[in-house]
């Protein structure tokens, strides 16, 4: 892949796409905008961004296109800049929640996330944590929601770890459930056993 310039006004999708991905439904297209399809562009299972076929080793260029991540209606994720809206293939989640900070204000703890492209976001009723359970392993996959349209980062094994220690058990429905508490908001991890 060439060295792309550093604005994402300056970058172009629309060479070696594929148009045979629909327009992503339940974002409108602004006037101009070309819609490019499929792109080659893949985030895999452990957030690594790869273009046609080979990895995307410049940090700074995947922070550049995590700013334009975004999902559709039907859960398929583009890249959406001024010009372009490109289809973009994500295996997992788009992004990793690599650490937690914990605060107390006033009494109130919130739990604030970093991502591997170094955004913060904070656990609370608009940023939801849930908690999936792997169907092969039945390992449980924690997720953050980052944005309104359900973009998410998956916690990754560690921060789970640190969560895990400051869960406390909760009767609900007559089960024991581990739950996690952030900004007054209260998350459902799984069963306390």
């Amino acid at each position: 892949m060439q060295d792309t310039p550093g604005k994402i006004e300056n970058i172009t999708f629309a060479q070696g796409a594929d148009s045979t991905c629909p327009p992503p439904r339940g974002i409108d297209q602004r006037p101009g905008q070309i819609i490019c399809g499929d792109i080659d562009m893949r985030i895999d299972t452990h957030g690594v961004w790869h273009y046609q076929g080979s990895p995307i080793n410049r940090h700074a260029l995947v922070k550049l296109f995590s700013t334009v991540v975004r999902r559709d209606a039907d859960g398929q994720y583009w890249l959406i800049t001024p010009a372009e809206m490109a289809c973009i293939h994500v295996e997992d989640a788009p992004f990793l929640a690599v650490e937690v900070d914990v605060t107390n204000d006033k009494g109130v703890r919130c739990l604030k996330f970093r991502t591997n492209v170094d955004k913060w976001v904070t656990a609370d009723a608009d940023h939801p944590i849930r908690v999936d359970t792997n169907a092969k392993s039945g390992e449980p996959r924690p997720y953050i929601q980052l944005t309104k349209d359900g973009t998410e980062a998956r916690i990754i094994r560690s921060v789970f770890y640190e969560l895990a220690e400051l869960a406390i058990e909760a009767d609900i429905n007559g089960k024991r459930i581990l739950c996690i508490e952030s900004c007054g908001a209260r998350f459902q991890m799984g069963a306390a056993t």
